[in-house]
């Protein structure tokens, strides 16, 4: 009898040890990072920049699976969908995770209740700038020139971000300028250079070059200081416009459900990774900071600023199908 009882407890155990066996054998296959946006753009940059390091961390491939569509909507469902194994995770932006839901009534997932969130990879600021032949000098000017100039207050916008931003910024300055929409950032940035639309709010990436070479004018910056890369473009603040302050992100999640030992295990790698010196330079030469955090504190950003885009679409009426 005892002899029985023994060899059934041994049976009853042997799922648990295989369980744990499989936990502590992640990853054993490769890995997909899926970005919502095409290659060589700032997030599928900042992917490739990561995953070369993650696969020497963990032992297995990380591939970066480009899923464009819909400002990140179809990456987020096919993420949202895909089993909680560890092995299907989003490249997730501050679109989809804080802005989709301020604006679109109907979302096929939802940032809460579908992902657990692993780690930021990094931060960015956003620029407002002008054409260098356009009149305003300052953020004031510009304020000025709009109200004067009703039919010459627009600003070019690619992304539904950036769209809020410029929106905000309309809320705190009492202007009206009107959007005008542009399929890229690049896009947006080349109309103002053409002088079709008078400003843009936008991350720094694409507006490097022209600003560097003077056919930009940079107004004003969302950092709460002067960054070293842009020493001389006052912030917001510093013009008189308080709440201005804006970090776009990018970071990095699991579908809900994904065990706690995998989320864990990534967000160390991701941590030790971000922590790399060859990394931070390679981002950091993309204009973006590099930043890890926990799930805890990725999580209360998601909160934080989903409640703040929530508010900036309602005032301004941004509604999408």
């Amino acid at each position: 009898m005892m002899l029985r009882r023994s060899i059934l407890a041994l049976g009853a155990g042997l799922p648990l040890i295989g369980a744990a066996r499989a936990q502590q054998a992640f990853p054993s296959r490769p890995i997909r990072l899926v970005v919502g946006y095409s290659p060589g753009g700032g997030n599928d940059l900042i992917a490739r920049i990561v995953a070369a390091k993650l696969q020497d961390k963990l032992g297995q491939p990380v591939v970066v699976d480009n899923k464009p569509g819909a400002q990140s909507i179809v990456a987020a469902e096919i993420v949202a969908k895909a089993p909680p194994d560890g092995y299907t995770l989003l490249i997730a932006p501050s679109g989809p995770m804080t802005i989709n839901p301020a604006v679109y009534a109907k979302l096929p997932y939802d940032p809460v209740r579908d992902f657990v969130p692993i780690s930021l990879l990094a931060e960015f600021p956003l620029l407002l700038a002008v054409g260098a032949d356009q009149p305003p000098k300052t953020l004031k000017e510009l304020v000025e020139y709009g109200r004067d100039n009703p039919k010459l207050a627009n600003y070019a916008s690619s992304a539904t971000p950036f769209q809020l931003a410029s929106e905000l910024f309309n809320q705190r300055t009492g202007s009206s300028f009107q959007h005008i929409p542009y399929r890229g950032s690049g896009d947006a940035v080349q109309a103002v250079l053409a002088g079709q639309v008078l400003m843009t709010i936008a991350d720094s990436g694409p507006m490097a070059g022209p600003l560097k070479s003077g056919k930009l004018r940079a107004l004003a910056i969302t950092t709460a200081k002067r960054p070293p890369a842009f020493p001389d473009v006052p912030t917001f603040t510093e013009s008189g416009i308080s709440d201005m302050e804006i970090e776009l992100w990018t970071g990095v999640v699991a579908p809900n459900g994904t065990p706690q030992d995998i989320v864990e295990r990534l967000q160390d790698v991701i941590e030790d990774t971000i922590e790399m010196p060859p990394i931070r330079s390679a981002l950091e030469g993309i204009h973006v900071d590099p930043r890890s955090t926990s799930p805890k504190e990725f999580a209360q950003i998601i909160a934080r600023d989903a409640a703040r885009w929530k508010t900036v679409a309602a005032k301004a009426n941004i509604k999408l199908d």
